[in-house]
């Protein structure tokens, strides 16, 4: 058995980068750029009323004429004067000759004449000066990270309405075995329903271009048949990849000329764990256990998936934080639990076996127990690893 530090670094080394494609603003949330996003404009792109009000010079006498109005959208060409002010919006920009916006209800207004009554006003006062956010040239979005509805934002507000991200992958999902209860019908004495299709497959999707969930039974002739014909850019397996007489995972992608990349992680859940190069496509062999599939898909298939989209940290957001009660492990392997966390502090709800999915339900994150470290004490850091959308 290798270590999780060992298994992460030869399975990242195997990530393959995705072509990059063109998308536009609006369909790229989720989306990795490979490249620094430069911005094209200034932003904001001129001197702009931050309220509804009168745009005037600062110095100038309390008392000014209204030689004007400026909606959002539109623009006064010409200069005020020392004496002059301009009804202004929100968003118009201020005209040639100001340098100030007083708001609406800080003026007493007769006529075509307004007197000032705002003894707190300052120079600038409510103007969102051009380029305060953003200067042209600017980076306003680092390469490698997933873009979320406020970059998108933040892009689309400079002008920006398409951009070059990775493509996502095509993932095939292979449940392999002969126990599983067709598709809508109870199952009969032996079988079982398939929870590992569904769970990789709302896992993945978010993440992925397209995803099959095939279920292949433990016949070599047919598993060979279905890798043979993925075009996938990505296979993930469940099941057959232990020491049984039925797990044929390894000896199948060995006789169809595969590279073991990685067999048999020094953790828990999830031992049996496979990793492989199939004609340059990767290959996860992931155990039949539903927990077992959860964590790694979570700590090692999502992972991989960023980084074929070049992602700068495809990890896990982690942090250490400290623990609310002490804690001892047993055995010499690397474990992954699920963690809850509230007010900054870990509790870790009772340690479960590889086939039982009730306490991930809730967890929020699971904590990482490296495998040269067997006891905690109260309130000593513990490595968390978030849950995707945590």
């Amino acid at each position: 058995m290798i270590s999780v530090e060992e298994a992460r670094q030869r399975i990242m080394a195997c990530a393959p980068r995705m072509p990059l494609r063109t998308v536009r603003i609006g369909d790229a949330d989720g989306r990795i750029p490979p490249e620094d996003i430069v911005s094209p404009h200034d932003h904001p792109l001129f001197d702009m009323s931050a309220v509804d009000g009168y745009a005037l010079a600062f110095d100038g006498p309390p008392e000014r004429c209204v030689v004007g109005a400026i909606p959002a959208g539109d623009a006064m060409t010409h200069a005020l004067g020392p004496g002059e002010c301009a009804r202004i919006f929100t968003g118009a920009p201020i005209p040639a000759g100001t340098d100030t916006v007083i708001m609406q209800e800080h003026v007493l207004r007769d006529g075509e004449r307004v007197v000032l009554q705002d003894p707190r006003l300052k120079c600038g006062a409510n103007v969102r000066r051009q380029g305060e956010q953003l200067h042209t040239g600017e980076v306003m979005h680092d390469a490698g990270v997933p873009l979320d509805p406020p970059a998108i934002g933040l892009l689309a507000s400079v002008g920006i309405t398409e951009l070059e991200v990775a493509e996502r992958p095509d993932v095939l999902v292979l449940c392999t075995g002969n126990e599983f209860a067709e598709e809508g019908e109870l199952p009969r004495p032996g079988r079982i329903f398939n929870s590992n299709g569904p769970m990789l497959q709302a896992s993945l999707s978010p993440y992925v271009q397209t995803l099959e969930v095939a279920c292949v039974t433990d016949h070599r002739d047919t598993l060979l048949d279905t890798l043979k014909a993925a075009r996938a850019d990505l296979v993930v397996s469940t099941g057959g990849v232990s020491v049984g007489e039925h797990d044929i995972v390894r000896s199948v992608l060995e006789e169809l000329g595969a590279e073991i990349i990685v067999h048999r992680v020094a953790q828990k859940p999830g031992k049996p764990m496979l990793f492989a190069m199939l004609d340059g496509r990767p290959v996860f062999g992931l155990p039949g256990n539903p927990r077992a599939v959860m964590v790694l898909c979570w700590e090692y298939v999502l992972p991989f998936v960023r980084a074929m989209q070049q992602a700068g940290d495809p990890w896990p957001r982690s942090e250490l934080l400290p623990l609310n009660d002490g804690l001892r492990v047993k055995g010499g392997r690397a474990e992954f639990r699920a963690a809850h966390i509230d007010n900054g502090r870990v509790t870790l709800p009772a340690d479960e076996g590889s086939h039982m999915l009730r306490s991930l339900v809730n967890a929020r994150a699971l904590v990482y127990l490296p495998a040269d470290k067997r006891e905690w004490s109260i309130g000593e850091p513990i490595e968390v690893h978030y849950l995707p959308a945590q």
